[in-house]
């Protein structure tokens, strides 16, 4: 009989930003997050326009500032995990949950990120969160630092672009690593660390208004240094603090095939492909690879590093790679004429081969399975899928339900090509967490009604409904799907 194997883990992940709540409660400082404003895209160009969607400048975080408002800055109340956490916690373990991916919230325990002192009530919340998951087995796989540091780093000091950020970054993680050694043993630093050059603010703290335009790339890839290091320093204080802890890097796969195999289009593909694959090389290597070295040069970008920082980084690299993987796109050298579509965080040419989403994203479970090979024959260490899923628009039926095939559809595939991968390409692969098992406030439009959960949440686009839990369709099966091991649906 077809099963993963043993010690597989299972689960699914959120993020504090996108469904925590309790903005101002609990001593809770200001993220970036919570000057997000709601987008409601009304085409697909203004899908498209993922930059638009997540750029901000002082201007608007002074009007943020200036609200209580909740509405049109939805991550202020998410699902309201705050004072839900018990209900919720009970519901993902019912699905039989052995892994539960979550982030904590930077400003919950340092309000503006630069203190010396945590904020004591902040540190208790995640202790009841953690002793929650425990009580019901489910091991949690914490991201440090997910879209959304302090505001106060971003107005202050201009986020990651100052070094100072590293300084703020390792403290905290020396607080939370200590306090919760006994809760928790696996580690991610930054979620989705490349995501720094699509949307600087959210993932950076970079207002991009502050900077000349000629000197912008410079800036991302300064902080992104920062970041690195900063990384590097985290595995350290992790290890040192938790001996028997793992730390992983956490990366955005997204899966580019050449339009045409026409040779340009294909050393397109390539080039594309080494523009997120720098950020896993040099956390996992712990070196910057040659290739962006010279793009460095030949841009004539100054990025000021220093031998102690390469000393870190190359002393501490990551024990595991985690990514996220949705959809796979297509590139070529001119895409003059094609047409372009959505995708995580980024716009690529159609593929006409395969599906799409009500949100434009291609569906492709088979570049799952092409990504874990790639990332396995790349790096040779233990991998982690910690973000798949369809975003959809629910219909609640009469009776309540939600019959949602489509999403078994999708997440049955991507499982069936991820148990290939290990089964017949030899990928070893940890675990699978999927994007995201509650609905949850979507993240660059920050829209509630893109749902992924297999948990509806009965709250619309502007903060209105009940709140209350029940499940979908997908609950049971997910349940049925953990409970096997994966049989239920690799035997058929």
């Amino acid at each position: 009989m077809k099963e993963f194997p043993k010690g597989f883990l299972w689960g699914g992940a959120t993020a504090a930003n996108q469904f925590e709540g309790g903005w101002k409660e609990g001593g809770k400082g200001v993220s970036v997050s919570d000057v997000a404003l709601f987008k409601d895209p009304k085409s697909m160009a203004e899908l498209l326009d993922v930059h638009g969607n997540c750029d901000i400048n002082d201007e608007m975080i002074k009007a943020a500032l200036a609200t209580d408002d909740e509405v049109y800055y939805p991550k202020r109340h998410g699902i309201d995990f705050y004072h839900h956490y018990k209900e919720d916690i009970a519901l993902l373990a019912g699905m039989g949950f052995t892994v539960y991916r979550m982030s904590i919230a930077w400003s919950r325990i340092f309000p503006r990120g630069d203190e010396k002192e945590p904020n004591e009530e902040g540190l208790a919340f995640y202790d009841a969160v953690f002793d929650e998951c425990r009580k019901y087995g489910m091991e949690p796989l914490v991201t440090i630092s997910h879209y959304e540091p302090p505001l106060a780093l971003a107005m202050d000091y201009n986020g990651w672009y100052d070094r100072r950020a590293i300084e703020f970054f390792t403290h905290y993680v020396d607080v939370i690593t200590k306090r919760y050694k006994d809760k928790v043993k696996l580690w991610l630093t930054f979620n989705e660390v490349d995501s720094i050059i699509r949307h600087p603010f959210m993932t950076g703290g970079l207002i991009e208004s502050r900077f000349a335009p000629e000197k912008f790339e410079e800036v991302c890839f300064q902080a992104m240094h920062h970041q690195f290091v900063a990384s590097a320093l985290a595995v350290k204080i992790a290890h040192e603090n938790i001996p028997d802890c793992k730390v992983g890097c956490m990366l955005t796969k997204l899966t580019y095939y050449a339009y045409t195999c026409k040779p340009e289009d294909v050393l397109e593909q390539q080039q594309r492909m080494r523009s997120i694959y720098c950020f896993s090389d040099t956390q996992v290597h712990g070196e910057y690879p040659a290739y962006l070295l010279a793009r460095y040069k030949n841009k004539n970008l100054d990025i000021k590093m220093t031998e102690e920082d390469l000393g870190i980084m190359k002393a501490y690299p990551v024990d595991f790679i985690s990514f996220s993987y949705y959809s796979s796109s297509c590139v070529a050298k001119n895409a003059e004429g094609a047409e372009l579509t959505a995708a995580n965080t980024v716009t690529a040419i159609k593929n006409p081969y395969i599906p799409s989403s009500e949100w434009g994203w291609q569906i492709d479970p088979i570049g799952l399975r092409i990504s874990l090979v790639d990332l396995y024959d790349r790096y040779r260490k233990p991998l982690f899928v910690v973000e798949n899923g369809l975003g959809a628009k629910d219909v609640v039926e009469a009776d309540g339900s939600v019959q949602d095939d489509y999403r078994i559809d999708y997440l049955k595939q991507h499982i069936q090509q991820m148990y290939k991968a290990i089964e017949e390409d030899g990928v070893e692969l940890m675990g699978y967490t999927t994007w995201a098992p509650i609905d949850l406030i979507s993240n660059s439009t920050n829209q509630m009604s893109k749902r992924y959960g297999f948990i509806y949440v009965d709250v619309d686009d502007y903060g209105k409904g009940t709140y209350k839990r029940s499940k979908k369709k997908s609950y049971d099966w997910y349940k049925e799907v953990i409970g096997s091991n994966g049989a239920s649906i690799l035997n058929e």
